[in-house]
């Protein structure tokens, strides 16, 4: 009887947890789904077309670069244009990151990563906004195209981190790093953890899979995004903090305070004739009791 009892309480503990779990699941991919296509397509409808801007010129610019690309002339515009590489000047590398946003990788479908680059600044258009939407996109390009400088650098060795002298000059160009960064900071900021797992994991994978530098700039990217996901919303913290460090460690001493002063003695002024205080003034008649005294010594009252 009691291993009876044992086992039915163990099998309604089992299905007590996967009902929460299954719960739990459902109301997680729910609020996702809202979250990344719902909320969007609201928007979309209420904004139009312009809700779509970014995503319109990042597919154009790819597709116009890459037919650019094509002929001899316009490959050689193309790498002065948009050709990063690690052993380019750090200046010349930064002036030309924007422009490698539009330029494809020469190793990667091009068609394939036109869809993908449209979803992901179609979606972080509609939830972000455009200055958003631009800044994430470019911290994260930049982030892994300076990281790989510094990888470079280092040289091989560092316990997996450095990278060997030749990968400086792979061509490091593509929209691929400002793709998975935006996936991964709306996974972040709308709590979305389908989508953060498919992007990362991906992520993880390809760099297990095909160890280049590609992939490691893209870890770099999805790492940033988390970062600045993670900030999200704290601005006024990071402001009381920041102000907190410029404050000066020792108060300043307060003003000291004013003295009281004290209020002057009024002192009375002597009369112009030269009289005591009290006396009338002259020619002014005296009082009446002097006019008695006068009238009782006349008749002859002691």
């Amino acid at each position: 009887m009691r291993a009876d009892r044992s086992s039915d309480d163990r099998k309604g503990w089992i299905r007590s947890v996967l009902a929460r779990l299954a719960r739990f699941t459902g109301r997680t991919l729910r609020a996702e789904w809202y979250a990344i296509v719902v909320d969007p397509i609201r928007r979309l409808a209420r904004r139009g077309l312009s809700g779509l801007v970014l995503a319109f010129v990042a597919a154009f610019g790819v597709i116009f670069f890459h037919d650019l690309a094509q002929h001899p002339t316009g490959a050689l515009w193309v790498t002065r244009l948009g050709g990063v590489k690690a052993d380019v000047p750090l200046w010349l590398s930064l002036l030309r990151t924007p422009v490698s946003l539009y330029v494809p990788a020469l190793d990667l479908p091009v068609w394939a990563g036109i869809t993908q680059l449209f979803l992901a600044f179609a979606l972080a258009e509609l939830a972000l906004g455009r200055r958003r939407t631009l800044a994430i996109a470019y911290i994260t390009t930049l982030a892994g195209t300076l990281t790989a400088r510094v990888m470079i650098a280092l040289g091989p060795g560092w316990w997996g981190l450095g990278l060997p002298p030749e990968c400086g000059k792979v061509l490091d160009t593509g929209p691929s790093a400002a793709v998975v960064g935006l996936f991964t900071y709306l996974a972040v900021v709308r709590r979305a953890p389908v989508v953060f797992t498919l992007t990362g994991g991906s992520m993880v994978w390809e760099s297990i899979a095909v160890p280049n530098l590609a992939g490691r700039e893209h870890l770099i990217a999805v790492g940033t995004a988390v970062v600045l996901g993670l900030l999200h919303g704290r601005r006024e913290r990071l402001r009381s903090f920041v102000r907190s460090l410029r404050a000066p460690r020792h108060p300043e001493p307060a003003p000291p305070r004013p003295e009281s002063v004290p209020a002057p003695v009024r002192t009375e002024s002597p009369s112009p004739s030269g009289a005591l205080p009290g006396s009338p003034a002259p020619g002014m008649s005296a009082p009446r009791q002097c006019d008695a005294f006068r009238t009782s010594t006349r008749a002859g009252t002691p």
